[in-house]
């Protein structure tokens, strides 16, 4: 059920008084709340798992629940949450929309650490063979437009983030992790969308015996505009980021990194997971994605493939090292690879009739090693701002300029 917007009342402006915090490079700026007849502008809004619904959701009269806070959002409304675990026992729904110049913000408070556990929503799991009704799926759902999601961990979930035909959205620095699906899951008409230094790891799908849970997924429709900055995307079920089907529609993808996906780490029966590090597309659906400066490794299928999608996709400046099927998969599309690099793969690259490279390790030829095999180097902790470390992990030995660099 969509939800209504929400105007306040004079009485509950009364208690709202904004205290000033740090903002993130996507927050807003922060707004008194001034009275304007019936309407009143936008207003930061605290939630803390200490709090009441009753109060008025100030710094120091902060809210309980994250959907009352997000009921009461306006266009310009921050939602500070403190730090804490949340378990509603159903999802969190982002129906409405702010603007442009005015996006809504749900935020961690001051970089505290908030768990958003889905754990007692429905289908976590679904049963074998089951499936989740839309307005079910992600612990948080969202379908509201220019909305600022940043610094939260979303776990346990019947898919993490779930968005559907929803545009021109921020996630900064996110982790879904351990849900019953997909970790990040865009669907439909999406376009626009920013995803920023997303972790997402741990995710499977025991209603489907691991055939379906990403670490990230921008499947089944088509959108113009989106991003994928700076993921990490690990132990996943099934792939690490899988585009099947989003059509017509180029993803640029960059300083991403996939490994350890596709294998079964629940003792799922009859096990599906198909074990890709980067799957861009499938079904003969053309979309003519970009991937640059990623990686991906140790996955138990592929590293990067054009999984049968016809598009004229380019791959620059990345690495496959040691999955046991082929390094660089575009047999099946028309792209062009420029100055990868593929060590200790199946095969290093297959790119049929069709498909073009120049500058690649197998161009040049000869044998190729590392300056840095440690991949604890790169998947540490993030830095201050997000960003995944520096590492001399996977850099070719001679300093040549092919693969990936971070």
């Amino acid at each position: 059920m969509r939800l209504k917007p929400v105007t306040l009342s004079t009485g509950l402006l009364a208690g709202f008084l904004v205290l000033s915090s740090g903002t993130s490079a996507h927050a807003g700026p922060t707004h008194l709340a001034v009275q304007t007849g019936s309407q009143v502008q936008a207003t930061d809004l605290y939630v803390a798992s200490n709090g009441t619904d009753s109060n008025p959701g100030t710094l120091t009269a902060p809210l309980k629940t994250i959907q009352h806070a997000v009921n009461l959002a306006q266009a310009g409304t921050t939602i500070q949450i403190r730090g804490g675990t949340y378990a509603p026992s159903t999802n969190i729904q982002l129906l409405k929309s702010g603007t442009a110049s005015q996006p809504i913000t749900l935020r961690s408070y001051n970089g505290e650490r908030v768990l958003i556990d889905g754990e007692s929503m429905p289908y976590t799991p679904g049963a074998v063979g089951s499936s989740i009704p839309r307005p079910e799926r992600g612990a948080v759902h969202i379908e509201g437009e220019h909305w600022r999601l940043i610094g939260l961990e979303i776990i346990h979930g019947p898919y993490g983030v779930f968005g559907l035909d929803t545009s021109s959205n921020v996630f900064d620095r996110l982790v879904t992790r351990d849900n019953y699906e997909s970790g990040f899951h865009l669907q439909g008409a999406s376009s626009n969308n920013q995803i920023l230094n997303l972790d997402s790891y741990g995710n499977r799908d025991p209603r489907k015996n691991g055939e379906s849970a990403d670490g990230l997924a921008i499947k089944e429709g088509s959108g113009s505009g989106n991003v994928v900055r700076g993921a990490r995307l690990w132990n996943n079920a099934d792939d690490g980021l899988d585009y099947w089907m989003f059509d017509n529609s180029p993803i640029l993808t960059e300083n991403s990194l996939a490994w350890g996906n596709g294998f079964n780490r629940w003792n799922l029966p009859d096990y599906q997971g198909d074990g890709n590090g980067f799957k861009m597309g499938g079904n003969g659906v053309a979309a003519n994605h970009t991937v640059r400066n990623s990686m991906a490794w140790d996955n138990s299928a592929g590293g990067f493939v054009d999984n049968n999608n016809p598009g004229k996709m380019q791959i620059d400046h990345c690495t496959a090292w040691r999955n046991p099927k082929t390094g660089f998969n575009f047999n099946r599309s028309s792209s062009t690879l420029t100055k990868n690099l593929a060590v200790a793969n199946g095969t290093d690259a297959s790119l049929g009739s069709t498909s073009t490279g120049s500058g690649n390790s197998w161009n040049l030829g000869g044998t190729w090693s590392f300056a840095g095999t440690n991949a604890g180097t790169i998947t540490g902790p993030r830095t201050a701002a997000g960003a995944i470390p520096s590492s001399n992990f996977l850099r070719p030995s001679n300093s040549a300029d092919v693969g990936a660099r971070f």
